[in-house]
């Protein structure tokens, strides 16, 4: 059964290539998935007959189309638009809208791929998807990013809806454009369905806590990482990569466990202050008047700033949390992360290790938590945002955080397990994987070939 498990996820997994050439990032997302999902194949060869991989691999939907706009010059400007609406087993498709340059088929479906085993994970009825577009938010002024977003929801709107398919924020979408795509849906559909996008302002049905759910959930997880070992943030030192939501609020909770945390980063480069990052400053400069990191040494001069690539990882520390973006942290970061005595990795952001990167972890005993289970609190408290929609009703921030660390507690104890129940005892990347495959998997039996 050992060779017939491998063969067939070795088989569908040359599918997967010949059907999406050029999509490495896909690749690369299907690839650590499929490997870690052989050992249920072994136990369970049902899903073997119901070749549930080629199903679940293959979008139900996927939606390209033009998003054309008017810079603040008068200048017509040309953008594409995409929303993959990946798998509905558990519920409608939800996932982050990115707006950054880079965004193109491969990077919507590796996002919106891992999307369904994270969903799955936190125990809330929602399927996977992901969308988001290749224009730049950067430089842009207040009015542009209002055209930009109302073109785009203007034909998002046709493709979602409360009960089809909720969008949110991620990288390039925050507070700012959510208003926007949330102002044009409600002009478009001519009603009021809070329900339709998520990481709302409070005072159009968003939930507090949900600004920092991805941040603080990433540090609940590494936390009970820790527990399981006797250990916590207390006294350690911390490098987080990335200084946007994310990195924020997983700086903020880390600190009020007790750590220092003395790096983050942006796309220019990273800050190393030993006294410990101050988060006033960075959130000041991120948030308020967004801009560059590098910033931060004018007003802490014994802070330094470095440019060099990934050197951020060259930090000795005890704990790291790349936050960031996708494949930020390779197998030489990771080794040298080894070599300076990490003890605990946890991912902020999806898919920021290279597969190359967790081998070196997973083989050193360094604790290492998969970004999706431990960045899954930001769709987690989405769902509780949708939740609050329905009932047209607020939570306290103390209730949403309690949600909250439960969902977190819950997704690690899962993991663990599951990485246990088949054969790979403290594999968290085995052990979520499978977690948030059979869940779906059983869903997609029960309801029949659609």
């Amino acid at each position: 059964m050992t060779t017939s498990a491998k063969q067939y996820v070795n088989d569908v997994f040359e599918i997967v290539k010949k059907r999406n050439p050029g999509e490495t990032e896909f690749h690369q997302a299907v690839k650590e998935i499929f490997d870690s999902l052989v050992p249920i194949f072994e136990q369970d060869p049902v899903y073997i007959e119901h070749n549930i991989l080629e199903r679940m691999v293959e979008p139900e939907r996927i939606i390209s189309f033009r998003v054309p706009w008017v810079d603040d010059e008068g200048k017509v400007r040309v953008n594409r638009g995409f929303r993959v609406q990946f798998n509905s087993a558990i519920g409608p498709y939800k996932g982050g809208l990115r707006f950054h340059p880079s965004v193109n088929a491969s990077i919507i479906k590796f996002l919106g791929f891992e999307q369904i085993f994270k969903n799955s994970l936190t125990g809330q009825p929602i399927g996977g998807g992901k969308g988001g577009s290749d224009f730049d938010p950067k430089g842009k002024s207040d009015n542009e990013i209002m055209r930009f977003c109302q073109s785009f929801m203007s034909e998002l709107s046709k493709h979602i809806g409360p009960d089809t398919d909720v969008p949110a924020g991620d990288i390039g979408v925050g507070a700012r454009e959510i208003g926007y795509l949330f102002g044009q849906y409600k002009k478009m559909r001519g009603g009021y369905e809070a329900g339709v996008l998520t990481g709302k302002g409070l005072d159009f049905g968003g939930s507090l806590t949900r600004t920092e759910a991805t941040g603080y959930g990433t540090v609940y997880f590494v936390n009970e990482m820790l527990k399981d070992q006797n250990d916590s943030f207390e006294g350690k030192t911390v490098v987080v990569s990335g200084s946007g939501n994310v990195s924020i609020y997983a700086i903020e909770k880390a600190t009020e466990l007790g750590a220092k945390v003395v790096a983050c980063s942006d796309s220019n480069g990273y800050i190393y202050d030993k006294n410990g990052i101050n988060l006033e400053t960075v959130k000041r400069l991120k948030e308020v008047e967004r801009k560059r990191i590098k910033e931060y040494v004018n007003e802490h001069p014994e802070a330094e700033f470095k440019t060099e690539d990934g050197g951020i990882w060259s930090i000795p520390c005890d704990i790291a949390l790349p936050c960031a973006t996708q494949n930020e942290l390779n197998e030489e970061a990771a080794k040298t992360l080894v070599s300076n005595g990490v003890k605990a990795v946890g991912e902020g952001a999806n898919m920021p290790s290279t597969l190359d990167a967790i081998d070196v972890f997973l083989d050193n005993g360094v604790l290492f938590g998969p970004a999706k289970a431990a960045n899954a609190g930001g769709v987690a408290v989405s769902a509780l945002e949708m939740a609050q929609n329905s009932a047209r009703l607020a939570w306290t921030f103390e209730e949403v955080d309690e949600k909250l660390q439960n969902i977190m507690a819950n997704i690690y104890k899962n993991s663990v397990d599951n990485a246990e129940k088949y054969g790979h005892p403290g594999n968290l990347v085995v052990g979520a994987n499978i977690a948030g495959f059979r869940k779906v998997a059983d869903v997609m039996i029960a309801q029949g070939v659609i």
